[in-house]
């Protein structure tokens, strides 16, 4: 029972938590982050794209309005 609860809670760190704050930190970092940090965003994405794409549905951020 201990190691079904384990990867529970392993499986719903990597395919809700982590994921939700990755779309959080891209939506305040996406338009002032540097090249390096560019990179460990793209590798966030790559890494953690099942629960990127199980949350797509539920958050989407849509690009900030220019100002003109």
């Amino acid at each position: 029972m201990l190691i079904a609860g384990l990867y529970l809670a392993l499986g719903g760190l990597y395919l809700l938590i982590i994921p939700g704050l990755t779309y959080f930190y891209l939506q305040q970092r996406w338009y002032v982050a540097s090249s390096i940090e560019r990179t460990f965003m793209y590798f966030l994405v790559f890494f953690f794209f099942p629960g990127l794409l199980l949350l797509s549905p539920f958050l989407n951020f849509r690009p900030k309005r220019r100002e003109i």
